[in-house]
């Protein structure tokens, strides 16, 4: 059987940032809870407008393939955000049924992070750039 990294890439591409992409879309227009949450840890409410770049604009630049490390960075920046900022309490956790309680949190930062050191394939909008 021939290896096709480019295509296992491509699927992680899809994987990584579709999903991701979803949670952006649900919060558009509706960042007000994360400007409170970041005012209840003394951090300025404008930064809730980072995750338009964290969960939109990063996932669609991994989704198509353009600049892919870079938006990975920056995905994986906004997933350890949100982990640190909502999720620190959970981090040592087990679900009902034996998982860790932030397994998807960390399947994304992990395939961010993946991202990062391999770039996005072949199969993508661009692929000749160091940052791709």
């Amino acid at each position: 059987m021939t290896k096709n990294t480019d295509l296992g890439l491509l699927i992680l591409r899809i994987a990584t940032g579709g999903l991701m992409l979803l949670h952006g879309i649900a919060k558009i227009g509706h960042t007000s809870f994360i400007g409170d949450m970041l005012v209840d840890k003394g951090l300025p409410s404008l930064l809730s407008y980072g995750v338009y770049f964290t969960e939109i604009i990063a996932p669609i630049l991994i989704l198509i393939g353009f600049r892919t490390r870079i938006a990975s960075i920056v995905y994986v920046l906004g997933a350890l955000f949100a982990l640190l900022l909502v999720h620190s309490e959970q981090l040592f956790l087990l679900n009902e049924n034996g998982g860790w309680q932030l397994e998807l949190l960390g399947l994304y930062i992990a395939g961010g992070i993946t991202l990062f050191f391999t770039g996005g394939g072949k199969i993508a909008v661009s692929s000749s750039n160091n940052w791709d």
